[in-house]
């Protein structure tokens, strides 16, 4: 995508999305750039972030309440899912490369890359209940 024209409003979704942990829903990042772009539409601020999932500058994440989450770190990582208070949370651990070879063993093919998303309860939810 060499000859994509730039544009004020990515560049703020994108900001926005790395000035942030929380991996937010479109509904999210559109309320925030609406202060700064009061005409901006939802189908822009949609548009825009799955543009920049598309050409690798954030991660897309569908979750289990139908919400797709994003996310400015590109970098390879692991992701869990409070199905208490819905909050998106970021892993880190060094086993990302192991599942790869795990996986190719027991496949024809040729695995270059994957995702996981995990569940359940948070440590803050569990704290409170």
């Amino acid at each position: 995508m060499a000859n994509l024209k730039y544009s004020r409003q990515r560049e703020a979704i994108k900001n926005y999305l790395s000035s942030v942990t929380t991996h937010p829903t479109a509904d999210t990042v559109y309320m925030h750039i609406k202060e700064e772009f009061p005409n901006i539409s939802l189908g822009t601020v949609y548009r825009n972030l799955n543009l920049l999932a598309d050409i690798g500058e954030a991660i897309k994440i569908t979750t289990p309440d139908g919400g797709d989450r994003f996310d400015a770190r590109t970098n390879p990582h692991y992701h869990f899912y409070c199905k208490c208070c819905k909050r998106m949370i970021d892993m880190d651990f060094d086993h990302m490369d192991k599942i790869n070879q795990l996986a190719s063993e027991s496949f024809d093919g040729q695995i270059e890359s994957h995702t996981m998303l995990f569940y359940g309860i948070c440590g803050d939810c569990l704290r409170k209940s």
